[in-house]
Parts: C-alpha cells; sequence; structure tokens
C-alpha cells in the first residue's frame, strides 16, 4: 500500500513518515499541495492521502477538491489540522474528506486511523 503524506513542516512529515514505514506502507512526501497534485497526476496507485489544511500554494481544502472533483477519485483522505478550526474541517468533510486529526497528534493513534480508512 503506498500512502501520500504532504504538510509544510519538515518534523511532522519526518515522523509520519517514520510511523508509516514502520507499520510497512511506501511512502510519497510532499511539502505542500501544489507538490502533491504533482505526485497525485503521476502516481495512480496511491492507496491513501493524508493532508495539513493550511499549506502554501494549494490547501488541504484545494487538495481535497482535486482529488473528489477533478480526479473523481475515492482514495480515502484524513486531514491533519490545528486546533481551533472546526469550520474548515466541517468544510473538508463537505469536500469529500474521510477523517481528521488535530495537532499534536498521537502517532499510535494515527496508525489505527490510517488502517480503518484503508479496510473501508
Amino acid at each position: 500500500m503506498k500512502l501520500l503524506i504532504c504538510d509544510d513542516d519538515p518534523m511532522t512529515l519526518k515522523a509520519l513518515e517514520f510511523q508509516f514505514k514502520k507499520d510497512g506502507y511506501a511512502i510519497l512526501k510532499a511539502i505542500n499541495g501544489k507538490e502533491a497534485r504533482q505526485m497525485l497526476d503521476n502516481n495512480g496507485d496511491i492507496d491513501l492521502v493524508v493532508t495539513d489544511l493550511y499549506m502554501p500554494m494549494i490547501n488541504g481544502l484545494e487538495l481535497v477538491t482535486y482529488i473528489r472533483k477533478t480526479m473523481k477519485s475515492k482514495i480515502p483522505i484524513l486531514i491533519l489540522t490545528r486546533a481551533n478550526v472546526e469550520d474548515s474541517i466541517l468544510h473538508a468533510f463537505e469536500l469529500g474528506a474521510n477523517d481528521y486529526l488535530t495537532k499534536p497528534f498521537n502517532l499510535e493513534e494515527m496508525s489505527i486511523r490510517v488502517k480503518h480508512l484503508l479496510k473501508k
């Protein structure tokens, strides 16, 4: 299984990469939504996307819209966000996101949520 993780915080990317590799997944990393979109276009075998909500160039909401409306893909999308952005989280769900975690998050909880999303 291949996961695309997208976050403009290098520490978050590194932590997610470490955990997901430990869980046995192949990883693609993007530091912004534009890079993530290019990876989605060039890798037809991505099984799940984990993306930050707020990033430069293309944000997480725009990335969700791209995946659902432009690509017409049903791949699971898990949103990462800071606390106190309830409106943005609700909007992400309306656009087609499947789940979210608030930063800072527990890596074990992240693993469980990813496994659950991949089983659907």
